[in-house]
């Protein structure tokens, strides 16, 4: 059922139904329960800024290309921690400019995204909002990899 639903929830579902289909999967997976712990508060992370920026067709890929709907790919690409952290800063300066930023999609129209959730996830995993060349514990990217393996799988529908 996730499997058939998940496309069309990322396409135009709001993010608590997503969230909850996630949910369900990851209740559903023989994981251990620190995945399941770790893995939901990465995918509300994600949510709380790609559902915004879909609302106004402006998603988005890690290199900056333009995206027309989110797609179980194009969410799995921002399960990496440094492309996570990397949207986060594009999205603060945007908020601060008023205009899309650091992509190659070109619009007059950009509404600031709230960043709060994003931002408070980021720090839980020490990566530093003020300065984005300064790196985080290679640990924190390991776990990100585990976590993005489980959401693969979900997404897919495989578990």
């Amino acid at each position: 059922m996730i499997l058939h639903s998940m496309e069309s929830l990322l396409k135009s579902g709001e993010p608590s139904a997503i969230l909850g289909a996630i949910s369900t999967g990851l209740d559903q997976s023989d994981e251990a329960p620190f995945w399941r712990q770790k893995s939901l508060p990465l995918c509300e992370a994600i949510l709380s800024v790609l559902i915004p920026l879909r609302e106004q067709h402006l998603l988005f890929d890690p290199e900056g290309k333009g995206h027309s709907e989110l797609t179980r790919e194009l969410f799995l690409r921002w399960c990496d921690l440094y492309s996570l952290k990397t949207l986060a800063f594009t999205l603060a300066k945007s908020n601060h400019l008023g205009k899309l930023t650091r992509t190659k999609i070109h619009t007059d129209t950009y509404q600031p995204i709230d960043l709060e959730r994003l931002g408070k996830y980021l720090s839980s995993y020490s990566v530093n909002l003020e300065n984005e060349m300064v790196d985080f514990p290679t640990t924190n990217y390991n776990l990100h990899i585990g976590m993005t393996t489980l959401i693969t799988k979900i997404l897919q529908g495989k578990l």
